[in-house]
């Protein structure tokens, strides 16, 4: 999922040049889908930009978003309040009212919360995985993500882009790409660094960032009630957080020492 997309594209002509000819290999077409995917390395960051634009508009237009009135979705405006933007990327909130139990965050700062989520965390564990995927879109890490998976489904579907304006996707594609970032990983490096940026996020708008070392341990919680190796969508979520021990215990840890105290966690 992470590997380099240029590398992708030499293979795959590598492959083309040096395979016997068969009857199920298409040769023409092989080269054809190289090329296609080579304009679609040069995507601009302008395009880039449209593309996130269309997935999460598929994506809002493909979930049940809370209303306004909803009670999701007023405990999680109240509970964002103050948290405007990360490294001058605004955020907007919204909650899908789905039985998965999740949350992501896309790289134009757009944050998707799943009701089925709140209703098993606290407002700080809530906060703490929040402040976390605001991480790795402040370190652009959603952005190359997001990349990375728009030129897998390149390769696969030959998306390019066409007179300097983007190929809109078809709803199979936007589907494609759904499934990649959902099963997109970090590097524990990106973990980390989104772990430290989520607790300075956090504490700089006024929250208690103990939130992140609680949320962590809810994910622990979470992954030992329903089975490391489960195939529940919960382990789509706790999958893409490894290593939690040492996790919590590094937030922990730059709490104490900071002595900020614990929060008497609020309900649900």
């Amino acid at each position: 999922m992470r590997t380099n997309a240029l590398k992708f594209f030499f293979v795959l002509l590598l492959s083309a040049t040096v395979a016997p000819v068969m009857a199920q290999f298409n040769l023409g077409k092989a080269l054809s889908g190289a090329v296609k995917a080579a304009k679609a390395v040069t995507l601009t960051d302008e395009q880039m930009t449209e593309y996130v634009k269309e997935y999460i508009d598929w994506m809002d237009k493909n979930n049940q978003v809370c209303a306004d009135d909803s009670p999701y979705t007023i405990r999680l405006k109240k509970l964002t309040e103050g948290l405007g933007d990360a490294e001058g990327i605004p955020l907007n909130f919204k909650v899908y009212y789905v039985t998965d139990v999740n949350a992501f965050a896309c790289a134009d700062g757009s944050v998707r919360v799943f009701s089925s989520l709140m209703d098993i965390m606290t407002d700080e564990e809530l906060l703490g995985v929040i402040g976390h995927e605001v991480g790795h879109v402040a370190h652009r890490d959603s952005k190359n993500g997001f990349r990375t998976a728009l030129l897998t489904s390149a390769l696969k579907d030959g998306i390019s882009s066409q007179g300097g304006k983007t190929a809109a996707l078809t709803d199979s594609q936007l589907g494609d790409l759904s499934e990649a970032l959902v099963n997109a990983t970090y590097s524990q490096k990106q973990e980390r660094e989104a772990d430290d940026y989520g607790y300075e996020f956090l504490k700089k708008a006024g929250k208690n960032p103990w939130a992140m070392a609680l949320s962590f341990r809810k994910l622990k919680e979470l992954q030992e009630s329903s089975g490391a190796q489960g195939t529940s969508k919960l382990n789509q979520l706790f999958s893409t957080h490894p290593d939690l021990d040492s996790r919590i215990e590094r937030m922990e840890e730059r709490a104490v020492s900071e002595g900020i105290e614990k929060p008497q966690e609020t309900g649900k």
